[in-house]
């Protein structure tokens, strides 16, 4: 059996990146969150990540080897740091031109201690 497939629009690419149970998305924060780190992605770097996808023309098998890419030289360093609490990719870090945007735990720490000097 032979079948033709359409191309998938953008937003079905994000969806697959976010959606699904086990989304691309989700496996890369339960890895993160087994270091301790949070991990969070801008919307710019999900639309570039789909962007990327879209231009190779292979469909969502094209996504995972592009968070691939974007993530290697992260997933290697952050372990070692333990003042990490937050990691933000930006669309830059997709780009290959900037790095991610960390939260460090004292800083996370004092911002709590100012919000709760705040409330009483």
């Amino acid at each position: 059996v032979v079948s033709a497939l359409g191309d998938l629009s953008r937003e079905a690419m994000k969806d697959i990146l976010l959606k699904p149970r086990n989304a691309l998305i989700r496996q890369y924060q339960k890895m993160f969150a087994l270091e301790g780190v949070a991990l969070e992605f801008d919307d710019a770097a999900l639309d570039r990540i789909v962007e990327l996808a879209l231009e190779r023309k292979v469909g969502a098998r094209s996504l995972r080897s592009i968070l691939e890419k974007s993530m290697l030289d992260i997933m290697y360093k952050l372990p070692a740091r333990e003042d990490v609490a937050a990691c933000r990719i930006v669309e830059g870090v997709v780009n290959g031109t900037d790095e991610p945007v960390l939260t460090l735990k004292a800083v996370e720490a004092e911002q709590a201690t100012s919000k709760s000097k705040k409330s009483a």
